[in-house]
């Protein structure tokens, strides 16, 4: 350890001691850092003479060559880059210390809810820093078994379980794998009760879900195989199969899809519980769903549709014989749950069951009853309702946060639910659905004192005076004086709410100081459908703007200063922070895009990004469209002669979702284009996909060096 009066002299708040610092201290630390900067030799990346018209325009792409993902010339880049990465990382003094400490925080036992399958119970649990969660089993009282230890499907930890169900019986289970982070999967069949594979594993299964129909088989979604680079070459004709126990894979029936004239780039089954229906989702993007209901008790019954045409999300929620529950936002931006008999399922004939409110609303159920949980601000309120809508109590919940579960068959008599926030490890709660109280089943052991902390929700004007919130977490005691090292984290895409929930990798931040901001922006979920369409294709910007006005508010209300603010985002996110970044390189010190979109002309014609098309809209659709994509894409608004935040750009090599060539074009042309000292960076992490099924031992790796290369280039030389 480092003598305390050294730590505080020169790690000011992240220390928690405190939160003043000599001056000069803090400019010699920071011309240090850019002198090292100065004297990064990139490799060389070669420019291509590629150029693209889109309408009257040309393009110039001349980082085309690093799409190709199966090329030599490609691999030998990844490799040196990679190298100036970690060379540059292993000079960071605590960077060691940071993988301690992140150690530390996710080195206790973590167990999911149990829930019943047959005579079993199972349930999920990881020691600590096992690279993947094991599942295990008891029959009664009986002794407690591994059922499935992922753990031992690779040597090195990055195959995972990505999926496990149960048929309805529960004497038989198919579960996902995903090798080194890949979203294609295989699945394997197994007798639950000597654990043993019964046939042939399934594969080239993608975005599927796994329903089985009794104990006859299960109906599973793919694409075709690509031709070329199974990373990155399109996958846009989605279809669902069954696949019936005892038969080949290549008999497997075509359920839905595959017709030329309707591309449907996501499909899922679902059969209910009760065996009596198929429901059939198709879309053709990430919002909006055609649905459609077959009878399964009669014999080559077609499917019937219920809505034909993509304008809601609608989808199955539960069942009565023939009275379904269905829970969609057409027409009510913020969802309404309504019932209709399966023989007139069109929305004409649709009773309202749980209306619409002023709260967005998603649905559950279990134990017989239904369970409606809103979205106050991003907080969780959950009400319990019986099956006719009456409310039979509003559920007591711990405190501000989000409460996730109420999940379970009809015939539970006890439901288990989890409450957390961005300062309170999760505790899971074991929930009496007849007589409404809750016990705790399972508090978390995590190694971190919440009470130490404080987390508080504000809401600050955007660009056009629209109100945002932003929920600040951090050390109780910290000064307001701009000197906190800050970390901003936003998604702001696609309907997803971001609602408070703890995670160790974050709260190794706050331990040593820092402040994690968390904004809520439009094109997310947390206000509707009205708040996720004022943040799609031509009101993106107001997605970026939302993001600015948040660093604007931290800095001007002394939270932090532009030289000890980052940036962070993943997916969509990383799209956000390449877009102010590059927007606004003068606002912030660092800048996190990991796994990003970010190359907005192109992203359509990689493996599924076609569907993304209702968020971004393509550069194909309209002239207008064309240039709105083109004004913000991170690829094309790199400048030269603009001094840019200190950037670190992340990645797996195997990313099939948002495939890699994004993050490499974007370093490419920040590593040919940066005008100041700051470094310019890209870690790509080998055998590793967009981010699901990360090992454990490369999340620990992953977090101290994105958080050394922040604090380093904050000016902090020691911790």
């Amino acid at each position: 350890m480092i003598k305390k009066a050294l730590a505080c002299a020169v790690f000011i708040a992240l220390s928690g001691c405190g939160n003043t610092v000599s001056q000069n201290h803090e400019l010699n630390t920071q011309k240090e850092a850019s002198t090292q900067a100065n004297a990064i030799q990139y490799p060389k990346t070669k420019k291509g003479k590629v150029v693209d018209t889109y309408f009257d325009t040309q393009v110039a792409d001349p980082y085309r060559w690093l799409e190709n993902d199966m090329s030599a010339e490609t691999a030998s880049w990844v490799k040196a880059q990679n190298k100036l990465t970690f060379d540059y990382l292993s000079q960071i003094p605590y960077r060691d210390k940071l993988k301690a400490s992140l150690k530390k925080l996710m080195d206790y036992e973590k167990v999911g809810a149990p829930f019943k399958e047959g005579d079993y119970t199972y349930f999920y649990k990881n020691d600590g820093l096992q690279n993947q969660y094991v599942v295990y089993r008891q029959k009664g009282k009986g002794k407690v078994e591994v059922f499935l230890d992922p753990n031992t499907f690779s040597e090195d930890g990055t195959t995972s379980l990505a999926g496990l169900s149960f048929s309805k019986d529960g004497s038989l289970a198919a579960y996902q794998i995903s090798e080194g982070g890949s979203d294609w999967r295989k699945v394997i069949i197994l007798d639950v009760k000597t654990k043993k594979q019964i046939e042939e594993t399934l594969v080239d299964v993608k975005f599927s879900g796994i329903s089985w129909l009794g104990n006859e088989g299960f109906y599973y979604s793919s694409y075709d195989k690509p031709k070329g680079s199974e990373l990155s070459a399109k996958t846009d004709q989605h279809k669902l199969y069954f696949h019936k126990l005892g038969t080949p894979q290549k008999d497997d029936v075509l359920a839905f899809g595959g017709v030329d004239s309707e591309k449907h780039r996501y499909v899922d089954g679902t059969v209910t519980e009760d065996n009596n229906y198929l429901l059939v989702s198709a879309s053709v993007s990430t919002s909006g769903n055609k649905l459609f209901i077959k009878d399964l008790n009669k014999k080559d019954s077609p499917l019937v549709s219920i809505l034909d045409h993509t304008d809601s999300d609608t989808y199955i929620l539960d069942n009565d014989g023939s009275k379904l529950y269905l829970v969609t936002n057409l027409n009510t931006p913020n969802k309404k749950v309504i019932t209709v008999d399966a023989s007139k399922p069109t929305p004409e004939n649709w009773v309202d069951l749980i209306p619409e409110t002023e709260n967005v609303l998603s649905v559950s159920t279990g134990g017989g009853y239904i369970f409606a949980k809103y979205m106050v601000d991003a907080i969780s309120k959950v009400k319990q309702l019986d099956k006719n809508g009456k409310l039979i109590r509003e559920i007591e919940l711990p405190g501000v946060g989000t409460a996730r579960g109420f999940k379970g068959k009809t015939d539970d008599e006890t439901l288990y639910y989890s409450f957390t926030n961005y300062k309170t490890p999760g505790t899971t709660f074991a929930l009496d659905v007849t007589k409404g109280e809750s016990d705790i089943y399972r508090k978390s052991s995590a190694k971190f004192d919440s009470s130490l902390y404080e987390s508080n929700q504000v809401f600050y004007t955007s660009k056009d005076g629209t109100k945002i919130p932003m929920i600040i977490t951090h050390k109780k005691g910290i000064k307001l004086d701009g000197s906190n090292p800050t970390i901003l984290y936003a998604y702001g895409g696609f309907n997803v709410s971001l609602t408070p929930r703890f995670s160790p990798t974050r709260a190794a931040w706050m331990e040593q100081g820092g402040i994690y901001a968390v904004a809520n922006l439009r094109g997310g979920g947390e206000y509707g459908k009205k708040w996720h369409k004022a943040g799609t294709q031509l009101q993106k910007q107001n997605v970026f703007d939302d993001f600015i006005a948040a660093a604007e508010f931290l800095i001007d209300e002394k939270y932090t200063s532009t030289s000890k603010l980052a940036v962070n985002g993943g997916s969509n996110g990383g799209l956000l922070v390449g877009a102010v970044m590059t927007q606004r390189p003068e606002l912030f010190s660092v800048a996190l895009p990991a796994v990003g979109v970010l190359d907005m002309l192109r992203y359509h014609t990689f493996t599924s990004g076609a569907g993304w098309a209702y968020d971004y809209g393509t550069a194909d659709q309209s002239k207008e469209m064309f240039n709105y994509l083109k004004a913000y894409s991170p690829v094309h608004n790199v400048k030269e002669g603009v001094k840019y935040p200190a950037t670190m750009v992340t990645t797996g090599d195997h990313d099939d979702r948002v495939v890699p060539a994004h993050s490499f074009k974007f370093a490419a042309q920040l590593q040919a284009k940066q005008a100041g000292n700051n470094p310019t960076l890209i870690r790509i992490e080998t055998n590793a996909g967009h981010g699901a099924g990360t090992p454990t031992s490369k999340i620990i790796e992953q977090y101290a060096d994105i958080y050394g290369f922040t604090l380093y280039n904050m000016g902090i030389k020691n911790l």
